[in-house]
């Protein structure tokens, strides 16, 4: 089996294809674009790329045509030689990863499956409406506190209207943050109905309607466990978002430390959200008292 490791890039890649013995076979540059045709006419080989926007769509194309597939992490890739002595080429790159890959088994992360991408995008598009609306509201009531004005309270929502309400004379450069917050907070609604029609349709989601946290929180969720069934146990689960102590340790003591976190934030504030909804509903149960 010969191995094929891909140095990614946005606009070009580096290839670096070895024999099982080691023996360097090809090096060339390639189109990331055209990295789908290239791995179709190769024969059945271990593709190897590094952790990073584009590895996963390349996972895909290689797994399609039947390549076996490696997606090392990016935390792990200068222990196997990559930037070594502090020199770093796409070509070097390569090269390191397709040497390593004829010695050793290297690991992989989960490539998540499509679905599980897209309820992550939708999400993560989401989130970012809402940080860019914070911080432009922020800057708004900034400029709010250096001219004395204190206003009503309210949401966010309606800042906007609340400025304009209180305020005389409203400065061109700050009209131009609040048309910012009515366009934000409208494409917020917009992305908040294409959460919940996404999880309505989502038979997955239907059957976490039970837990009483929001359609956006119980996306995020699938999206990070990417429901394939690759958990042998509830504990692998708990291992894999972070949730289970951890250790430090020798041959003189055992302590145990707080949770690791070594998984998604996000994941682990839903869980403690629908623990908090949970507990609330709880005590509102009639059979509870």
């Amino acid at each position: 089996m010969d191995h094929i490791a891909v140095d990614l890039g946005g606009w070009e890649s580096q290839i670096c294809v070895r024999s099982s013995d080691g023996t360097v076979l090809e090096e060339r540059r390639c189109q990331t674009s055209l990295l789908g045709a290239y791995l179709s006419g190769r024969p059945k080989s271990r593709v190897v790329v590094e952790t990073c926007s584009e590895a996963f769509g390349v996972a895909d194309a290689a797994l399609e045509v039947g390549h076996e597939v490696r997606v090392v992490p990016a935390t792990l890739v200068r222990s196997l030689g990559v930037g070594a002595r502090r020199t770093k080429t796409d070509r070097r790159d390569a090269r390191a990863l397709s040497e390593v890959s004829c010695r050793i088994e290297l690991p992989s992360v989960h490539i998540p499956s499509a679905p599980s991408r897209e309820r992550k995008a939708l999400c993560s598009m989401r989130d970012a409406l809402v940080r860019a609306r914070t911080q432009v509201s922020n800057g708004v009531r900034g400029w709010l506190r250096t001219q004395g004005v204190r206003l009503h309270s309210g949401s966010v929502d309606t800042l906007p209207a609340r400025v304009r309400a209180q305020v005389r004379t409203v400065p061109s450069y700050v009209t131009r943050q609040l048309d910012t917050i009515d366009a934000l907070t409208r494409s917020l609604a917009a992305a908040d109905h294409d959460v919940r029609c996404a999880a309505k349709a989502d038979p997955t989601c239907r059957r976490l309607m039970s837990v009483p946290v929001s359609a956006r929180r119980r996306r995020c969720a699938l999206a990070a466990l990417d429901a394939t069934g690759g958990f042998p146990s509830t504990q692998s689960v708990e291992a894999y978002l972070g949730l289970t102590p951890g250790e430090r340790s020798n041959f003189q003591k055992q302590q145990r430390t707080c949770i690791t976190k070594a998984g998604s934030p996000a994941v682990r504030h839903t869980l403690v959200q629908a623990a908090w909804a949970a507990r609330r509903c709880r005590r509102q149960d009639p059979l509870h008292h």
